[in-house]
């Protein structure tokens, strides 16, 4: 069991449209190759990038993730619960 909400990013099979830093840049942002980066997050041996948030930058990231076209971005809440 974790104590914070989570992110999880699948970065190899983002296609950079964007949609996800132009919602929460605070979070999100483009790199070189095209493709979302999620900001401060460690990048694990798959290439995917996770990230602990605080609860209240939970909504806007969930916002983030559901309006991206490819469900790459996924939201654990603080007991692991995989929400999007």
């Amino acid at each position: 069991m974790q104590n914070k909400p989570k992110i999880e990013h699948n970065r190899p099979e983002c296609i950079g449209c964007g949609v996800c830093a132009a919602m929460a840049e605070k979070f999100w942002e483009m790199d070189q190759e095209g493709k979302s980066h999620l900001i401060s997050s460690k990048k694990l041996e798959t290439q995917w990038e996770t990230k602990e948030i605080e609860e209240e930058e939970f909504q806007i990231n969930k916002e983030a993730a559901e309006a991206c076209p490819v469900n790459v971005i996924h939201l654990l809440d603080k007991t692991g619960k995989k929400i999007i």
